[in-house]
């Protein structure tokens, strides 16, 4: 409607002045609601990649203790076989230990005897010596406590033979490279 000069209202618009209503349009106002199917699809991805995670680390973890069983079992057996090799190696000094212990004490000569005892300890020896072990005797060498226990001091005869190895009461032995035992000795002092 509208006013007239006059005052009076005009009932009836023309058309070219009349308002239209907006259009609709297909957008949907916004609700202030997140859209749930893209949560649900995010959150989705997430559990399954968290479950392949999770199961690759339990199969790696898995994997990893046959690995740590595997490797005990196979370190084991090369203990159990070393061991065996070095026992089989000292079965034939034991055995002629036992032959020259078997003697007759009344037929015996003894003689016969420290040859006996003598044959023994050059097989125990070269047993030794072919597994890597080496004696350590340190008879007038100066004295190292690395490789030496000093049992007691002796007084020095001059300040040359001061810290040097008096007597050896016990040899000592090393295995390539790793001590074993050390040397007892005794020791000047000046």
């Amino acid at each position: 409607m509208t006013e007239q000069p006059n005052g009076e209202v005009n009932p009836v618009e023309p058309e070219d002045r009349r308002e239209e209503p907006e259009e609709a349009t297909d957008v949907p106002e916004p609700s202030g609601e997140p859209e749930q199917p893209d949560e649900e699809d995010t959150a989705e991805r997430l559990r399954a990649e968290r479950d392949r995670s999770k199961d690759q680390h339990l199969r790696l973890a898995a994997d990893f203790d046959n690995y740590r069983k595997r490797t005990e079992g196979r370190l084991r057996q090369r203990w159990n076989s070393a061991q065996a090799d070095l026992v089989s190696r000292l079965l034939d000094p034991l055995d002629d230990l036992l032959r020259v212990t078997a003697l007759e004490p009344e037929t015996a000569s003894v003689e016969a005897i420290v040859e006996g005892v003598d044959l023994v300890e050059r097989k125990f020896f070269r047993v030794l010596e072919d597994i890597g072990v080496e004696i350590v005797d340190p008879a007038g060498e100066a004295f190292d406590p690395n490789t030496m226990e000093a049992m007691m001091q002796v007084p020095a005869e001059s300040e040359d033979d001061d810290e040097t190895v008096a007597q050896v009461f016990q040899r000592g032995y090393a295995m390539k490279g790793l001590l074993v035992r050390p040397a007892r000795v005794s020791v000047y002092k000046a």
